[in-house]
């Protein structure tokens, strides 16, 4: 087993990316926006049927843990996963 001190830097990180990914409505918009390489707040509202406000606290909450990025497109902003570490989790998860 290796050290903690050698590696507490890395757990840390990956114990606040998986933190993030913990909440299902987080992990849904992960998977989506991996399944269709980005998409817009409409689309993930429309899709989750809850609030545009709630989706946007979600989004946020991805963007500060580094999870994905959002890329203006005219007056949309298309949301996609830039953390390839988790694109890997994600979609071993959901593998069958």
């Amino acid at each position: 087993m290796d050290n903690f001190k050698d590696n507490e830097k890395i757990m840390i990180e990956y114990a606040e990316m998986l933190k993030a990914l913990a909440h299902p409505v987080r992990l849904c918009i992960v998977h989506g926006l991996i399944n269709c390489d980005g998409s817009n707040v409409s689309n993930i509202q429309n899709c989750l049927n809850m609030p545009q406000s709630t989706i946007s606290q979600h989004l946020s909450k991805l963007r500060s843990y580094g999870i994905i990025t959002g890329e203006r497109n005219g007056l949309e902003i298309i949301y996609k996963v830039s953390n390839e570490k988790v694109k890997a989790l994600v979609e071993s998860l959901f593998e069958e």
